[in-house]
């Protein structure tokens, strides 16, 4: 998949610029997004998704133009996945309601379509016997995958996900990793925000690292951290590595 982001910025409405001049090119299949928080890593993300519209610059993907206006960024959103730090899971409805209603209301599906769709993935990714309870009786690892197989029901043409693991115990985030990278090997198109460096540097073949609301620099995973360029990049790795095992 192809993404042209050109000169993208972001100014919210009590003037903080949050991206300056965002300018990124590459075909990619995997992509982490890294960096310190408060970056704009989030920011860059929702625009991708369309759900929030740069205050100037173009998006194309796969050499579509994506135009920030709402009657066509609802079709556009219909094509992307989306998952949330929060989960984002409707508290009175089961797991299995949770990826199936969106199926029936939102695109479309017959109920028996619907259900058919979602128990396929709840046995895919070892979730049957968790359809029928609600997100509080679910464990944050449970409830993330809920999230992340709610996402991909509809086949996206592209994932984002926003630190899936975020909060999560080390047991559950490699739940929930093992389920991102098994979708990274069907060749589903992922770009995710994570402060994961392991995940990022072997399971993402590309990555991108964004600071003070700027790309300071992008290649494959393998160079960007044997061999990272900017004292930025050095800097952040340092940090984030220096009581790893």
């Amino acid at each position: 998949m192809i993404i042209e982001i050109k000169s993208i910025n972001k100014t919210f409405s009590d003037n903080r610029p949050i991206l300056h001049n965002i300018n990124y090119c590459d075909d990619l299949d995997t992509l982490a997004i890294i960096g310190p928080s408060g970056g704009g890593k989030s920011t860059l993300l929702r625009i991708l998704g369309g759900l929030i519209s740069p205050t100037s610059g173009e998006l194309k993907v796969d050499g579509q133009n994506i135009e920030f206006s709402e009657n066509k960024l609802i079709l556009y959103r219909r094509s992307i996945g989306f998952v949330f730090q929060s989960k984002g899971l409707f508290s009175h409805l089961s797991a299995l309601e949770n990826i199936a209603m969106p199926l029936i209301n939102v695109h479309g599906y017959s109920k028996n379509e619907a259900y058919e769709t979602t128990n396929s993935l709840l046995d895919r990714f070892g979730l049957r016997k968790d359809g029928s309870k609600k997100p509080n009786e679910l464990s944050g690892g449970q409830q993330q995958r809920i999230a992340i197989a709610r996402a991909i029901a509809v086949k996206p043409k592209l994932l984002l996900l926003d630190e899936p693991t975020s909060a999560l115990d080390p047991e559950l985030t490699n739940e929930v990793l093992d389920m991102v990278n098994e979708l990274r090997n069907d060749k589903m198109s992922i770009i995710l925000i994570t402060h994961e460096m392991g995940f990022a540097k072997n399971a993402c073949s590309k990555v991108m690292f964004l600071s003070d609301g700027r790309i300071i620099e992008h290649d494959s995973s393998a160079n960007m951290f044997s061999s990272p360029k900017s004292s930025e990049l050095k800097g952040f790795l340092s940090k984030v590595l220096e009581w790893k095992i």
